[in-house]
């Protein structure tokens, strides 16, 4: 009996059109070796570290939830024939990449070189610099 090449496969979102070529190379080699695929959203808390407190502060957790959830809902939308999970993690993107990845036994990450710009920043060149260094598992970057 032969092992499967991949059984796991894990894609880093943020929602953004630099993203998406990573997101249909992941949903296709999940397609092909039948491997299920788990889509992870990351809510950078980076960006709450700084604020303060307030009414502010929770309508943009409010924005970037349902940023979040909007990002996940596009690639379910194209996720036929693969199993597909999504999530939604909050922290420092690439550590909670990784400790997704090696909780869920994950035996590959497809991850962007480039995600959003600026505030609402959730994936970044050095995000993906970060994961390729510290991941568990085998990367696939996808310009």
């Amino acid at each position: 009996m032969t092992q499967k090449l991949f059984e796991k496969i894990l894609v880093a979102t943020d929602g953004s059109e630099k993203n998406k070529p990573a997101i249909a190379e992941a949903l296709r080699i999940g397609r092909e070796c039948k491997a299920e695929v788990h889509a992870a959203y990351v809510i950078d808390i980076g960006i709450f570290e700084s604020a303060s407190a307030g009414a502010s502060a929770a309508d943009a957790w409010a924005l970037l939830q349902s940023e979040a959830a909007t990002a996940l809902a596009q690639v379910k939308s194209k996720a036929d024939g693969v199993t597909l999970e999504t999530v939604i993690l909050e922290g420092h993107p690439a550590a909670q990449i990784v400790k997704y990845a090696t909780e869920q036994k994950i035996d590959l990450i497809v991850i962007g070189t480039q995600g959003k710009k600026g505030i609402e920043r959730l994936l970044l060149g050095s995000v993906a610099e970060s994961v390729i260094r510290s991941a568990p598992c085998r990367i696939l970057v996808v310009k």
